[in-house]
């Protein structure tokens, strides 16, 4: 994304968020997320003996974020899946998921308002947003009770990708979790679900028809800006918006932008 792999924007996330130590839960093939939050020496080296401060401080920002941690997940078994690989880990405290393909915009701190949340109520809190309900399919969707904080709400269920038509509102699930632990147990007793995967999804539909499991399921209705880097159109619109933003690229590029776009218009 412009300078900087989408994964550090998510680690930096974490830790404005109050979160300093980080398990990285990977696949084959992705070494290279291990390299990048890893020390480089020798290009440190050759950086400061060319006095090239910026450079070198870019360079080391990225190991000196948080203590990084990584587990393979092996087969890709789902999301639920994905999250019971980091049980031995994280052990007996509540902890977030955080989705590698969902920005959160920083100035909209999203996190940190779902860790209060889940500080006051207990159990687990899941990230909402509204989509057009043409497009609830392509989400796992909530079906919830209004509390008396404006963007906070009681879930009550949860559907993977309904079918269209069927989708309980449309308040769509994000990559964003903060969990119970209690959520390890009820993933380890999950069947495989939609796809032939284990859903995290599933296993937070116990939890919000059983509370005594785990404690209940809040959601924070989230309006600020994300970018889904997963779907191309929007990693595009992520990239321009993220580049206009910036105070050494962006006044430079949004007056190449608006004459790029006068032209073609």
């Amino acid at each position: 994304m412009v300078d900087k792999p989408a994964i550090q924007y998510v680690v930096e996330e974490a830790v404005a968020a109050g979160l300093s130590d980080v398990l990285m839960v990977t696949g084959r093939n992705k070494r290279p997320l291990e390299d990048h939050f890893d020390r480089n020496y020798e290009l440190e080296e050759v950086l400061r003996n060319k006095g090239d401060e910026d450079k070198l401080g870019r360079v080391q920002e990225s190991s000196d974020l948080a203590t990084m941690h990584y587990v393979r997940q092996g087969d890709p078994k789902g999301l639920g899946h994905a999250v019971l690989c980091a049980a031995p880990h994280v052990g007996e405290q509540p902890f977030a998921v955080l989705l590698g393909d969902d920005l959160i915009d920083p100035r909209d701190p999203l996190l940190m308002r779902m860790t209060e949340i889940q500080e006051r109520h207990g159990g687990s809190v899941v990230a909402l947003m509204e989509v057009d309900p043409s497009q609830s399919h392509l989400y796992g969707c909530a079906a919830v009770e209004t509390t008396d904080a404006d963007d906070v709400v009681r879930v009550t269920g949860l559907v993977e990708k309904p079918a269209p038509g069927e989708a309980p509102s449309n308040l769509a699930i994000i990559g964003r979790y903060v969990l119970d632990p209690a959520v390890f147990e009820v993933l380890r007793k999950t069947q495989p679900g939609r796809g032939g995967e284990i859903q995290l999804t599933d296993a937070l539909q116990t939890l919000a028809l059983e509370p005594s499991l785990g404690g209940p399921v809040h959601g924070v209705v989230f309006r600020g800006r994300r970018y889904d880097t997963g779907d191309r159109a929007d990693y595009l619109r992520a990239i321009v918006r993220l580049a206009c933003e910036r105070e050494d690229l962006g006044p430079d590029f949004r007056a190449w932008l608006r004459s790029y776009v006068s032209e073609e218009m």
